[in-house]
């Protein structure tokens, strides 16, 4: 498995990351430790979860995903120091009050609230990677598109933000910050406040990147290669869709799309059409079309990882194996031309 620098720190972090959003919901326990197993066993060294996991978010299942790590790390102490742990703290809004409260925000109280009870769940003492997962303030996020500008005076200035978290590295809680579902301005203002207030530099961003929503190369990708800030794509396989198990009508049993009317993220009228032609380039050139998606994440020079979920190990073992799959010339100029078809199906 190859590995990757974190920002600028000596980190190394697999380029498979294992995403756990699934755990708590659609995985048991023992299916998570599995997956764990599994993806140890693989070469994979990069954990991606949060604190207001598992999805789709609920007060009676709140924070059991990095409950069901941590149980996997008390029965394997000597793993901890082999892997790189990643969880989130919640931004403002979004309408989910079983999180620390109505008044939760990226302050310093609720941020210092949020790593406790994190690293409490998680059995460790400190966490690799401390990211926010999404901002304060109301901005562009979550497949929103059409910029207009809504003032947030109840938002935590960044600078705030950043020095409650740079307190946390300090007290050893956490060994470096990164930034989700941010926007070139937001990541800018993090590096700006860095350099001006000596405050760590944020070594990451985690945000969606697949063949169907390729809207981070426009501002962000500049941002990412020239500031060493690595892209942590998430929803690679735009939850499943560019596999080609929903197409005309499909709904597998147990899938996540069956399961939840919440995700209508990938089922705009653009996208089926779209998947069909990267499936459809894929099976051509004789490859696995989750394969060719993945693939295509992998070899993007602002990538930092690629985070991969799976409710079963038989998608695990399909999904890692994309790191060993190279496209062809011939295969990215294809993809290149249906992308020119389908700019953005799915932002």
């Amino acid at each position: 498995m190859e590995l990757r620098r974190l920002g600028r720190t000596d980190v190394q972090v697999s380029l498979i990351c294992l995403g756990t959003m699934t755990w708590g919901e659609q995985n048991t326990e023992a299916e998570a430790h599995a997956q764990l197993d599994f993806a140890l066993d693989r070469g994979i060294n990069f954990i991606d979860t949060a604190e207001m996991y598992p999805v789709p978010p609920r007060a009676e299942t709140q924070g059991r995903t990095e409950a069901f790590i941590g149980t996997w790390l008390a029965k394997r102490p000597a793993v901890r120091d082999k892997i790189v742990l990643a969880t989130k703290v919640a931004g403002g809004g979004r309408a989910m009050p079983h999180v620390r409260g109505e008044n939760r925000k990226l302050d310093r109280a609720n941020i210092n609230a949020a790593i406790d009870a994190s690293l409490k769940r998680l059995h460790t003492d400190y966490v690799d990677l401390y990211q926010i997962h999404w901002p304060d303030r109301a901005t562009n996020m979550f497949g929103q598109l059409g910029y207009v500008h809504t003032p947030s005076p109840d938002a935590v200035p960044i600078e705030d933000t950043l020095a409650a978290l740079a307190d946390l590295v300090t007290a050893g809680k956490i060994r470096a910050i990164g930034l989700s579902n941010e926007t070139p301005w937001g990541v800018h203002r993090f590096l700006r406040a860095a350099e001006t207030l000596n405050l760590p530099r944020v070594v990451s961003i985690q945000n969606p990147y697949s063949l169907l929503n390729r809207s981070f190369e426009v501002g962000l990708a500049e941002m990412a290669i020239q500031e060493d800030v690595g892209l942590l794509a998430y929803s690679p396989l735009a939850m499943g869709v560019l596999a080609g198990k929903y197409f005309d009508g499909a709904r597998p049993a147990g899938a996540r799309l069956t399961l939840f009317d919440r995700f209508t993220r990938y089922f705009t009228p653009q996208a089926e059409p779209a998947a069909k032609l990267y499936v459809d380039i894929a099976r051509r050139h004789g490859i696995d079309p989750a394969h060719l998606a993945l693939a295509y994440v992998n070899s993007r020079p602002f990538v930092t990882s690629n985070i991969i979920g799976a409710t079963t190990l038989e998608q695990l073992e399909t999904n890692i194996a994309s790191a060993a799959v190279t496209l062809s010339d011939e295969v990215l100029a294809e993809i290149e031309a249906a992308h020119q078809i389908h700019p953005y199906p799915c932002p």
